[in-house]
């Protein structure tokens, strides 16, 4: 059996290696705002990665290989689209103009300290179910078991939540009659974060595939566990909601009625 320690430290080292190419093309370009399609396809990496230093790669660890490949690279589309048809992320213009004001720095190194070398242990961390999990099933020594099934079904309900949520968004976004407006009808009505649901319920999926595989897929639930903090109470949904309550007149009625995270039917009067 391959050495766990060797294989993360080898995935990383990988990583390590994207992250500082694609800050090299990010101070040609000055603008950093494909990470975020990065941090999808980061992941999708590192799956790959795992599944190819195994032996005898199994069931459970073609299913966290696919589930995690069409989950990063759905996403990971949907946020290079974004970015090209709409330009630099205000977010991270405002970060680096910050950082570069208090700090002295140049625009290379605030983007490599604060963005890019930021985002490769991140991701690291969250991938943790897949990496772990593929590597507890090299040879396909564990039977799938009930755990992993309902992990699969959870996974694929948060793939399709997302997908959705996303797809309504951008819909109502085109519509030029929609702008100043809050989106609150599909999911959106159910809650404020459809996207943000549906990765965490497919990191969730993931875990409980890989879970079953003993204490190695256990130590993994750091993976979820991190991605939902980070959604849910640090850079995710309390960063975006300040700035909606800022830019679009309703969002606060928004949010008095309508569920922060887990879909929910929303208050009535």
């Amino acid at each position: 059996m391959h050495d766990l320690l060797l294989m993360l430290a080898i995935n990383l080292a990988i990583l390590i290696a994207f992250i500082l190419l694609l800050w090299a093309y990010a101070v040609r370009i000055r603008d950093v705002s494909f990470i975020d399609a990065f941090w999808a396809f980061g992941m999708v990496v590192l799956a790959w990665v795992s599944w190819l230093q195994i032996d005898g790669q199994g069931r459970r660890a073609d299913v966290l290989l696919a589930l995690t490949s069409i989950w990063g690279l759905r996403l990971a589309f949907h946020l290079y689209s974004r970015w090209r048809a709409h330009g630099e992320d205000p977010r991270y213009a405002k970060i680096i103009g910050h950082a570069m004001q208090n700090k002295n720095w140049s625009w290379a190194k605030t983007a490599l300290l604060l963005v890019f070398l930021t985002q490769a242990p991140l991701l690291f961390i969250t991938s943790l179910p897949a990496q772990i999990g593929i590597w507890a099933s090299e040879g396909g020594r564990t039977v799938m078991g009930p755990v992993a099934w309902g992990g699969i079904v959870i996974a694929l309900i948060g793939i399709l939540f997302e997908t959705v949520g996303d797809a309504q968004l951008k819909a109502f976004r085109a519509d030029p009659a929609n702008k100043g407006k809050v989106l609150d009808t599909g999911l959106w009505r159910y809650t404020r974060h459809p996207n943000y649901f549906g990765d965490a319920c497919t990191w969730w999926g993931i875990w409980l595939v890989a879970a079953e595989t003993g204490p190695a897929g256990w130590v993994s639930v750091i993976g979820p566990l991190f991605l939902t903090f980070t959604l849910t109470k640090w850079s995710g949904k309390p960063l975006l909601e300040r700035g909606l309550a800022k830019s679009r007149p309703g969002y606060a009625e928004y949010v008095e009625r309508t569920s922060g995270f887990i879909p929910w039917p929303p208050k009535v009067g």
